[in-house]
């Protein structure tokens, strides 16, 4: 199974950016986007944005993922 998850850039360094989960940062890799500004939400697989989200769809969708961790917690 494979998973990606949204996130918001935090900034942007290079091809590097730091990425807001919901409350947790990580690094991920930017190069396979052709543009990508600090506030965008991108769909991350394995360390790479893969893509732009609309905000909402993003938001919806961290939204399910929070109600899913609590549902198995």
């Amino acid at each position: 199974m494979c998973l990606a998850v949204p996130a918001r850039i935090v900034s942007i360094d290079g091809d590097e950016a730091v990425l807001d989960y919901g409350g947790v940062t990580r690094k991920a890799n930017l190069s396979m986007l052709s543009e990508a500004n600090i506030g965008d939400y991108v769909l991350v697989h394995v360390g790479y944005a893969i893509s732009k989200m609309d905000e909402a769809e993003a938001l919806e969708t961290l939204e399910l993922w929070d109600e899913m961790l609590k549902a198995a917690g």
